[in-house]
């Protein structure tokens, strides 16, 4: 038996997709703030290639509190491991907790929440469906819509179909401007606006080379909203917040390289609206079956159609420039004590989950 009565939370980062830097950041940030007198941390590593590393190098640096230099080369520096063997950890009666910051696919869009259900460990998040609902766009606009929540005008597009019959689609049925995006991806990579017919061109090629589905939505002259819900059966919300961007929309580099983007703490919002916002997000969070955490995307278009949904991000950015901690910062839980109620919603879904019959 232990005599470590500290639960280990197992960190997972890195991953395959374009995103693999920004999860790293985001490991590297959550791993500095983890208090350790409540976890024993182990950060797991996920190389480029796909294989699971025992970060040692991000074990050492976490243990000599330089956690801010975690960065992309720590995912292959250390021990190969097995997937399931890293998660379920060594020591069978110590609780074991999965804080999964693998952002992207293969990461965010239900494959690792699947295989972890499988391994029968709790996990910080959203489950299955409700990761693969929100990581693609397509299929949350149309889960959105079944809910009759308010939404801009789209159109789904497939790689199969024909470019220009496609582009002649979107002019017809959108016009433009309008902003073209894989289906799934986040932090903004691919996302083009598109001004012209040749602009469209090139941002449908663009996106299609991310991923076979693609969602393009009519531009909007709005104010970007976003609102922190955390919990399970009974969620609850942060303050709203508001992005500024300095480019022409809130793109990659605007996130995570210039990091200039002005973020409003509370948003300037009448009380009216703050608290729709904040509904809107409750009935977006419940719609595309979400838990634990997630960051809820809302446009606000003043004096006209008012709030809409962008999109949901179940696994949101903990870097220096993330919204999602600094909301919940706002509405009186501070990083480490937020990391660590992600960490209790886990296990309470867990436990909840495990409580049902399997057998006949």
């Amino acid at each position: 038996m232990s005599s470590d009565p500290r639960p280990r939370l197992v960190v997972i980062f890195g991953g395959v997709s374009a995103e693999r830097e920004v999860s790293c950041v985001s490991a590297a940030h959550v791993l500095a703030a983890v208090d350790p007198e409540r976890f024993d941390v182990v950060p797991v590593g996920i190389a480029p290639d796909g294989r699971w590393i025992a970060a040692d190098e991000a074990q050492a640096l976490l243990a000599a509190g330089r956690a801010d230099r975690i960065g992309g080369s720590v995912a292959v520096a250390g021990t190969e491991v097995e997937p399931l063997g890293a998660v379920t950890g060594v020591e069978p009666d110590r609780p074991v907790v999965v804080f999964p910051l693998v952002h992207g696919p293969y990461g965010e869009d239900g494959t690792l929440q699947g295989m972890l259900e499988l391994a029968g460990v709790p996990y910080v998040g959203s489950g299955v469906l409700g990761s693969a609902l929100c990581m693609d766009k397509a299929a949350a606009k149309r889960m959105a819509a079944a809910a009759g929540l308010p939404q801009v005008a789209w159109l789904t597009g497939r790689d199969t179909e024909d470019r220009a019959a496609l582009a002649d689609r979107v002019v017809a049925e959108l016009g433009l401007p309008a902003f073209v995006k894989p289906a799934n991806m986040g932090s903004s990579v691919g996302v083009t606006r598109a001004d012209d017919a040749d602009g469209l061109r090139a941002a449908l090629d663009g996106a299609f080379g991310f991923d076979e589905w693609i969602v393009v939505e009519a531009a909007v002259t709005a104010r970007e909203i976003e609102v922190g819900v955390l919990g399970n059966a009974e969620p609850r919300t942060s303050v709203p917040g508001e992005i500024v961007p300095t480019h022409d929309f809130y793109d990659y580099d605007d996130k995570y390289v210039d990091g200039a983007a002005e973020m409003v703490i509370p948003a300037d919002l009448p009380p009216a609206v703050a608290d729709e916002a904040r509904s809107l997000a409750l009935d977006a969070y419940r719609a595309l079956r979400c838990d634990g955490y997630a960051r809820v995307d809302l446009f606000y278009e003043e004096g006209r159609r008012g709030l809409l949904l962008n999109e949901i991000n179940t696994i949101p950015g903990f870097t220096p420039y993330s919204m999602f901690p600094r909301l919940w910062e706002a509405t009186g839980l501070p990083y480490a004590d937020l990391i660590a109620e992600m960490v209790r919603l886990g296990v309470e879904r867990h436990s909840h989950r495990t409580g049902f019959g399997r057998q006949r």
